[in-house]
């Protein structure tokens, strides 16, 4: 049984984008590999995001809630066999908002990249 699925939904993204769209819930490192990671992929299981973002369980648990309160994350509980799962997921929200906040950032970088004054 695979542990991640591959696939990744494609949103539009707002066409007023601005430096003021950096949204502060990926200001966290866990949250963002978290959100980073599930962008690639539709789901996958807890552990295995633990593993590949090299987050301790606790840490991924608190990244997971905040961003499942936000409504940015869509969280399933099961089992396999009878091991308990638990799969995340990006919402079409959270991969919203995070495709804006890349685009964010890379304004941002952009407005960087203006001719500056030699400080020398």
């Amino acid at each position: 049984m695979d542990l991640v699925h591959a696939g990744s939904a494609t949103n539009p993204l707002p066409e007023d984008l601005t430096v003021e769209t950096v949204n502060e819930l990926f200001a966290s490192l866990p949250r963002l590999k978290l959100v980073a990671f599930l962008d690639g992929c539709a789901e996958a299981e807890f552990l295995v995001v633990a593993d590949v973002c090299d987050l301790s369980k606790s840490t991924l648990s608190k990244a997971m809630t905040t961003l499942e309160n936000a409504g940015y994350l869509d969280v399933v509980k099961g089992y396999v066999g009878r091991k308990p799962r638990t799969w995340l997921a990006l919402s079409p929200e959270g991969r919203t908002a995070y495709h804006a906040h890349l685009a964010a950032l890379a304004a941002l970088t952009r407005k960087g990249g203006k001719p500056r004054p030699n400080l020398d």
